[in-house]
């Protein structure tokens, strides 16, 4: 699978403030970066920082009354796309030390305000077929809503109202994943079919000795994501934090399959 990503972003700024950007694909194993380019029109030097677990990169930047930064990539994905049933469960004292802080409760993912409600619902399941339930559980009971987002709120929040955008599927089925003692991070990533176009936020379990991409909204497969950024919750995955106060002039993202 071979993606064409591109990106542009125009905000205007009050006043001056750093900004911290992740927009651009990472390199890994399980993607190739063919093409790719990020420029950003600003007066101050651009410093390139790595990204969580060395997955990806973030770039400062400076905003003064305007920022404007265009990505184009041209990425190919060649990552397996797993049978999640298939895969056993790792008992947590096996789990390598890198995951056991997606073990934890984080500021958007309170994993452990719903440790009765996964005994209970998803009683006897464990491994792959636990994982899969959850997130089938969380597809089943959300209504995906651009209007109806937690407005910033956690998992709880979108527990409580039943619905909300890609963030928000994603927090719930980490919570329920970290509940379970299934470490579970979230991802941003581009990918192709997402309605609307954005930036798209998943959720990556581990399972078997591996990370796997799980969206919840079933928007985006697997094998056809485009990795960003990992992280805890949404704190981390963010495309842009912005030190201070900005307004969106303009935010386009257009992510396209192309032929081999």
């Amino acid at each position: 699978m071979r993606l064409s990503i591109e990106v542009h972003l125009d905000y205007t700024f009050p006043e001056a403030a750093d900004v911290l950007l992740q927009i651009e694909a990472a390199a890994e194993p399980t993607q190739r970066l063919e093409t790719q380019s990020l420029l950003i029109r600003s007066d101050h030097p651009i410093r390139a920082v790595a990204g969580e677990e060395g997955i990806g990169q973030r770039c400062w930047a400076r905003g003064e009354q305007r920022l404007v930064a265009d990505y184009r990539a041209v990425v190919a994905i060649d990552r397996p796309l797993a049978f999640l049933p298939a895969l056993p469960a790792t008992p947590v004292t096996a789990l390598p030390a890198a995951t056991i802080p997606y073990l934890l409760p984080s500021r958007y993912c309170a994993s452990d305000r719903f440790e009765h409600f996964v005994r209970r619902t998803f009683a006897g399941l464990s491994g792959g077929v636990l994982a899969q339930a959850m997130a089938d559980w969380v597809y089943d009971n959300l209504d995906y809503d651009s209007a109806g987002s937690a407005l910033g709120g956690g998992a709880l929040e979108t527990f409580a109202e039943r619905r909300g955008v890609c963030r928000d599927y994603a927090h719930l089925l980490v919570t329920l994943a970290r509940a379970a003692e299934i470490p579970a991070r979230c991802a941003a990533v581009y990918a192709p079919g997402v309605d609307p176009p954005d930036f798209h936020a998943v959720a990556e379990l581990w399972l078997d000795g591996a990370w796997h991409l799980v969206d919840a909204t079933r928007m985006a497969r697997g094998d056809e994501m485009a990795r960003i950024a990992v992280g805890r919750d949404a704190t981390d995955i963010a495309f842009m934090t912005i030190f201070g106060s900005a307004q969106m002039a303009r935010q386009d993202v257009r992510v396209a399959r192309l032929a081999d």
